[in-house]
């Protein structure tokens, strides 16, 4: 039993001696794992003939705090955490390349060298936000891959509900906003033969208590405590996300497309029976959306009724990023 899950079940002070008999451990054992947790930054109190007792850790985030609100089978079960690291992506590039399996999931406070799409920057300062990577070994062919960041932003924007009740949604194909803003930013890269994927690693990025963003990037993204009032626990975030995407991505393995899960994506997405700008290579046009296919595509319909999907590329959304 975890140190961490045991004090979070109790409302009242435990004795040092109740926790080492729970535990299986000696009284001394107890005090080095209190004193790991508060190395972790989750506060402890400590009253003598009382025990001790869980203050307010929802300001804590590391290997500890993660894994007492896992509810997974397999997704982050191997879990390693990080204070500061380049990329979290990059860090299961180097355990893949070592053999590292299927599952394994990293998270860092902090990332110097975090990026999104077409190489962007993704910052990540100390003791605000999350960054996480899951490290995926698919046993279906490389052209489905793409879909599994469709499937990662089902989970975010899931996972973020779940928490903190925030009417997040989801734009096409994996950004999650609200109130026009960005929230979330996914990154999925792959290693891959023809016919044979070595490993997908999906990176996530959420703003979750940051308190405000430089000017160049204000109207654009935002965050769970600009937006709910609150501070929210990143463990709990990251956790629920977590939770949700190894049931999605369970669901996406069994049909290796979106036909299961295309009703629970086009329920929270904007580009629903929105009109949208489509910035094509040949020349930019605007129609209307209407969700998703089986295969991920936006489903649009031109101005001149013609029906067509876009596989891929940027889409604006109307209300989105200060498109109007």
């Amino acid at each position: 039993m975890e140190l961490l899950a045991f004090l979070r079940a109790k409302d009242e002070y435990v004795s040092g001696q109740e926790i080492a008999e729970a535990m299986g451990i000696s009284r001394n054992a107890v005090w080095k794992h209190i004193e790991s947790l508060r190395r972790e930054g989750i506060e402890v109190e400590a009253v003598a003939g009382r025990g001790y007792r869980l203050a307010d850790d929802d300001n804590a985030f590391g290997e500890k705090s993660i894994r007492a609100a896992l509810h997974t089978k397999w997704l982050g079960k191997e879990l390693i955490y990080f204070k500061e690291i380049d990329s979290t992506n990059d860090e299961l590039k180097r355990r893949s390349a070592k053999g590292a399996k299927q599952g394994l999931m990293a998270a860092a406070d902090v990332q110097t060298r975090g990026k999104g799409r077409r190489g962007r920057g993704w910052e990540n300062p100390a003791g605000v936000n999350i960054a996480m990577s899951y490290l995926l070994r698919p046993a279906f062919p490389p052209d489905t891959a793409p879909m599994m960041t469709l499937v990662m932003a089902m989970a975010a924007e899931k996972g973020i509900k779940d928490i903190a009740g925030l009417e997040v949604k989801i734009k096409w194909p994996n950004d999650i906003v609200i109130n026009g803003k960005k929230l979330v930013g996914i990154l999925t890269e792959m290693s891959a033969e023809p016919d044979f994927i070595h490993e997908v690693i999906i990176g996530t990025g959420i703003n979750v208590n940051t308190g405000e963003f430089p000017e160049e990037i204000r109207e654009r993204a935002t965050s769970m405590y600009l937006e709910g009032g609150q501070v929210y626990s990143r463990a709990k975030v990251a956790a629920a996300v977590t939770d949700a995407f190894e049931g999605y991505y369970e669901v996406f393995c069994r049909t290796n497309d979106m036909s299961e899960l295309c009703h629970i994506y086009n329920e929270d997405c904007v580009n629903v029976d929105a009109a949208v700008r489509v910035l094509d290579p040949k020349g930019e046009y605007e129609a209307r959306a209407y969700g998703i296919d089986e295969k991920g595509r936006l489903k649009i319909i031109r101005d001149d009724g013609t029906e067509s999907v876009v596989y891929a590329g940027e889409v604006s959304v109307r209300g989105i990023y200060g498109y109007t």
